[in-house]
């Protein structure tokens, strides 16, 4: 519930005052009687609002990541990101500084992240093209850097960070079940056989490499959940369901970096669970090629049997990251600038075919487009992160068994989904969208939730 007693009340008295006089100076003017209406049922949905921040906040990352509006194209016109963006930033701005409700912290991955990305900022007044860097700057990056601060600050509790994990599989589960469903229908395919979703909108998921990588993000939660022992049998099956779902998306893409993050994902679990590791090698041995061939990555226009030697699409890459090299050796320090490294392939490839290229890999576009220091920035992040990660889980063991496991699964999920990231990552570019910022965000959070229940566990013990 809403404290408004929390709220000074000489700012009650003037807001009552001001939608008074603001209503009644429009009545008179217009004649409406929808007027009043507007502003008695406008405040009504403002308070209903301030009783469920958690909930807005995750709404709009979730329809950021996953872009279910593009995925299903009848809530286009709806502007649901948009909308509840401007409601996340409303709710925040309330409990924050109005009711106090929300504590803010800080911590060291916060302090990683403001460096990276505020350094990719700054590198926008080099850029090569600057409108370019900006656009993506205002569109993308300054929405993933205020959200990622704002998922720590709202997953408060346990309860909180396993609902998120649970409308994230339900969200991964949606769009895998559109991607299968366009691939069994020939929608939108890609080089006649990989799929995409929503490419004729430009989508972020009409990309298959970048379809593959959203859906990876789920499939790390979706198995760390699945693998618990004390959940019911129909909490399993569903949970099983979902994960076939996402496989045979991402199969369906024929990514190579899905296919890595795959294997990635199911070798974390793997390593945990099993003591003899050579097990785990020989399995890693025989799921890849049994992988290639369930995705038939041999039968790709690009990349696939029909170029002989290394081809053309292994090249491609080569001379995109050669391209990138040779950026960040011109511009050591920013790079060409964020969004910039296309734009400029051109002038840095060894080779040209007479377009440009992506990079298609997520260290060497950090490298291209903010330069050695933004690499070394990110690279830090990257290890920050995995730090936390291992001292949640060394600290989480002097809790009580339920407690234990529980957090334990949701580190799990966090790990899983981190090593997926830098493994696809080398083949995918994902270094300004979604993925590493929920997965730092949610790390910080249940850090934090574990440094609270360590602290009440050291005053129930000193009383």
């Amino acid at each position: 519930m809403i404290d408004l007693h929390t709220v000074n009340p000489r700012l009650q008295i003037f807001l009552s005052f001001m939608l008074t006089l603001v209503t009644g100076l429009l009545w008179y003017q217009t004649k409406n009687w929808l007027v009043p209406v507007v502003f008695l049922v406008t405040p009504m949905f403002l308070i209903s609002l301030l009783k469920i921040p958690f909930y807005i906040v995750i709404t709009f990352v979730i329809f950021s990541y996953f872009r279910i509006h593009e995925a299903f194209p009848v809530l286009i016109p709806l502007h649901i990101p948009l909308a509840f963006s401007l409601m996340s930033f409303f709710v925040l701005g309330w409990h924050i500084y109005l009711t106090n409700r929300i504590k803010v912290y800080w911590s060291t991955e916060l302090t990683f992240v403001c460096l990276f990305l505020g350094w990719a900022a700054f590198g926008i007044a080099f850029a090569y093209n600057r409108q370019a860097a900006f656009t993506l700057f205002s569109d993308v990056i300054i929405k993933v850097w205020v959200m990622t601060i704002a998922i720590c600050w709202l997953v408060r509790t346990i309860y909180h960070f396993r609902i998120a994990t649970y409308l994230y599989v339900g969200a991964g589960a949606v769009v895998g079940l559109k991607a299968i469903n366009n691939k069994l229908q020939g929608i939108g395919l890609v080089e006649g056989t990989r799929v995409t979703i929503s490419r004729e909108f430009g989508s972020l998921i009409g990309d298959p490499n970048d379809l593959a990588l959203v859906l990876l993000f789920p499939m790390s939660f979706t198995l760390s959940n699945l693998l618990q022992s004390n959940i019911g049998k129909l909490h399993r099956v569903l949970l099983a369901m979902a994960y076939v779902i996402l496989f045979w998306a991402i199969i369906a893409t024929q990514s190579r970096g899905g296919l890595m993050g795959i294997m990635a994902v199911t070798g974390y679990f793997a390593v945990k669970r099993i003591k003899n590791k050579i097990y785990v090698l020989a399995g890693g041995v025989l799921l890849l090629p049994i992988l290639v061939m369930m995705a038939g990555i041999s039968d790709r226009t690009s990349g696939g049997s029909v170029e002989e030697g290394i081809g053309e699409s292994t090249m491609g890459r080569i001379y995109a990251w050669i391209a990138s090299w040779e950026m960040a050796l011109e511009n050591p320090l920013t790079g060409v600038g964020v969004n910039n490294f296309y734009l400029n392939y051109y002038l840095f490839s060894p080779f040209w075919d007479g377009k440009n290229h992506a990079v298609h890999s997520t260290w060497f576009q950090v490298l291209g487009e903010t330069g050695f220091v933004g690499l070394a920035l990110f690279i830090a992040l990257i290890v920050v992160i995995f730090r936390q990660l291992w001292r949640t889980e060394v600290s989480s063991r002097v809790l009580l068994v339920g407690e234990r496991n529980m957090i334990v699964t949701c580190n799990d999920g966090i790990f899983a989904g981190l090593v997926a990231f830098c493994v696809a990552g080398t083949f995918l570019t994902q270094s300004f969208t979604w993925p590493l910022y929920i997965l730092l965000s949610m790390n910080v959070a249940l850090a934090k939730i574990l440094s609270e229940k360590l602290a009440a566990a050291d005053l129930s013990k000193a009383g």
